[in-house]
């Protein structure tokens, strides 16, 4: 997962919009009613074979499948692990629950939606968490290389999974005496989809927006110093997760939530790096497109990412249907350059995934894809003024 000593190469987070027959189905299968397998196994092959050349064709070097087989990018897990069983829900983020109108406002934008959503109709862990999805993370990572093949791509592509602790803050324990053997437990079980991915030729990125996120989520009423303490028993559980994994083909994601709200109670990016820089990853997929944490990048001059690490900075916003300006997304790109030291380990990305939940995306699927060209286009610019200059 190296950079590139002749340009800004672009990458993105993760989901794509989903075509809307099949987030219907995802979103009626988790409400509880009946849903034919071979119809969504049928559907959702079709929106891999499709997301793939779309990638390539907006300018996009390293892609993924859009998560298109997943009702989530932490709830397909449903169907591969055992123990889980009931129904629960998540309380609200601390930033929401801060600004009533904004809330009644946001509940109302989703009325009438048929959506995928991880904060209701969620599993809890009920019993010994177990991996059972061999199969199915194989024939993932199969309908993957055969889509990368039709489309003629040859370079390098990756998968996402979650990491042990967004999947524990959204399936609570039910059933485990503490955290700690909770968290345990799923990294065991998490371990081989991490390890079937790289297996398959593919990047693994960790998705942990629980490094962040659960700040002003779980930990909201708690001191910064508990939320940190999690945070390190969550980086120590990946470590243990990925050891004997190739550093270089692993990154590790970050954010304070996909969802459109104020984000003014979010915790600050200098005192969660000092954590998440433990990861014995090769790179992170940071968001520097939202308005809140732009300026974070800074963070950098004075804690830097080791030698051999790569940045992939978000600077597209995934909750706007504004079009970045090429010349915006270059202006970031230069400014976060600056910051670590060497455009040559910086990659273009999306702050977030633009569907992370079936249904929830705030972009209109023809926009994404502008913003997406835009944001090649955008690389090259900066790769003009910073590489080939």
């Amino acid at each position: 997962m190296p950079g590139s000593a002749e340009r800004i190469l672009t990458t993105h987070t993760g989901s794509l919009p989903r075509p809307r027959a099949l987030t219907r189905l995802f979103a009626r299968r988790q409400r509880g009613e009946a849903v034919d397998p071979a119809e969504l196994q049928a559907a959702s092959r079709a929106a891999v074979q499709a997301i793939v050349p779309k990638q390539l064709s907006a300018g996009i070097d390293i892609p993924n499948d859009g998560e298109q087989g997943r009702e989530s990018f932490v709830l397909y897990l449903r169907d591969r692990l055992t123990g889980l069983g009931g129904e629960t829900h998540r309380g609200l983020f601390q930033d929401v629950a801060s600004y009533p109108e904004f809330q009644e406002d946001l509940r109302a934008s989703f009325a009438g939606k048929e959506t995928a959503s991880l904060t209701a109709h969620l599993p809890a862990a009920l019993g010994e968490v177990n991996y059972v999805g061999d199969d199915a993370m194989a024939a993932e990572c199969a309908e993957f290389r055969t889509a990368l093949t039709q489309a003629g791509a040859t370079g390098e592509a990756f998968l996402a999974a979650p990491s042990p602790g967004i999947v524990a803050a959204v399936v609570q324990n039910r059933h485990y005496d503490t955290d700690d053997a909770y968290l345990d437990a799923l990294a065991s079980a998490l371990q081989h989809e991490y390890r079937a991915i790289i297996q398959a030729g593919f990047t693994l990125q960790l998705d942990c927006p629980d490094l962040a996120l659960e700040r002003h989520g779980a930990w909201q009423d708690r001191p910064l110093s508990d939320f940190l303490d999690f945070c390190e028993r969550v980086v120590a559980a990946i470590n243990r997760a990925i050891e004997g994994l190739p550093k270089d083909r692993i990154r590790l994601h970050v954010c304070w939530g996909n969802y459109e709200a104020p984000h003014d109670r979010d915790v600050p990016f200098e005192d969660i790096w000092p954590v998440i820089r433990q990861a014995k990853v090769g790179g992170f997929v940071l968001p520097f497109a939202n308005p809140r944490h732009a300026h974070e990048h800074r963070v950098f001059r004075k804690a830097p990412l080791a030698d051999d690490q790569i940045l992939v900075a978000g600077v597209i916003d995934t909750l706007t249907n504004v079009v970045e300006h090429p010349e915006v997304i270059a202006e970031r790109l230069e400014r976060i350059a600056q910051s670590i030291g060497d455009a040559r380990r910086l990659l273009a990305g999306t702050d977030c995934g633009f569907d992370t939940s079936a249904g929830r995306g705030r972009v209109s699927s023809d926009v994404v894809w502008a913003k997406l060209r835009s944001m090649a286009e955008g690389a090259r610019l900066a790769s003009d003024r910073l590489i080939k200059a």
